[in-house]
């Protein structure tokens, strides 16, 4: 369990440095509008807010839960966004900056009380505790993301972008499958290299179809943060190429993604 408990510790620090970027906003710059379109710094974190209680519904109540899917299958190309709305009418920037806190912190309680081997039920396959946790740290670096580009802020790239990558490489065959495309069967090397000059590496060594490029950017692509012209995420084979085009991290629908810097100029 110190694995998942150093999983979860990552989360906390990811949410704390989004902590530091939002708490001291003004009205102004919450309503700013991020490169989400029809999303304000708001909306992000009333996302993260909507989600992180409901990450808590699924781990303390999965009949309440399943109730909570039904009614996202009844619209899912909007539940999320609809989740989000409602939660900025309802809260003024203080009391969503509140809520967010103690849904997180709520959250974390019960992730780091949960017994070996759960499994968190989800919009998809069950989730270990520790998959979970990684899943709010992608959601939660990719959110804040969007909300420094809104603030013109810069982000250091840290160590917990590794989370991020891996869910990425895991959810290769996802975004084929969102997009009714059939899956390549061999598996891609992926090297990324992270800013103190680690290389993280995933796939076979001798593969013939590769990626491999700055982990920071390969995060920013994978989460549909910016487009890959923008970055200098490269691919060997076509294969690996076609993924680089299509790839995201998150569940749901295939995202449209975002522009290249200068589109419509």
């Amino acid at each position: 369990m110190s694995d998942v408990a150093a999983v979860i510790d990552d989360l906390c620090d990811e949410s704390h440095e989004l902590d530091l970027l939002v708490r001291e906003l003004s009205s102004e710059q919450w309503a700013a509008a991020t490169p989400a379109p029809g999303w304000s710094v708001a909306h992000q974190i009333a996302h993260l807010t909507w989600t992180d209680e409901v990450a808590l519904l699924a781990a303390t109540d999965a009949e309440a839960f399943a109730r909570e899917v039904a009614r996202a299958m009844e619209a899912p190309e909007s539940f999320v966004d609809r989740g989000a709305e409602e939660i900025v009418a309802a809260l003024a920037p203080e009391a969503l900056l509140a809520r967010w806190r103690a849904g997180r912190e709520r959250l974390e309680a019960v992730l780091r009380e949960a017994p070996a081997g759960t499994r968190i039920p989800w919009y998809g396959p069950p989730m270990s505790v520790a998959s979970m946790a990684t899943a709010r740290i992608m959601e939660t670096w990719a959110h804040g993301q969007d909300v420094a580009d809104a603030l013109g802020a810069t982000r250091t790239p840290t160590a917990r972008l590794r989370h991020v990558a891996r869910i990425g490489v895991r959810a290769r065959d996802y975004a084929y499958l969102v997009r009714g495309i059939k899956a390549p069967e061999e598996e891609f090397r992926v090297e990324l290299h992270a800013p103190g000059g680690e290389l993280i590496a995933f796939g076979p060594p001798d593969a013939p179809q590769r990626v491999t490029g700055p982990l920071v950017d390969f995060c920013l692509l994978v989460t549909q943060r910016a487009h890959r012209d923008d970055l200098a995420v490269r691919a060997v084979g076509p294969d690996a190429d076609q993924w680089l085009g299509i790839a995201q991290a998150f569940a749901g629908p295939a995202g449209p993604g975002r522009a290249p810097r200068g589109a419509g100029e």
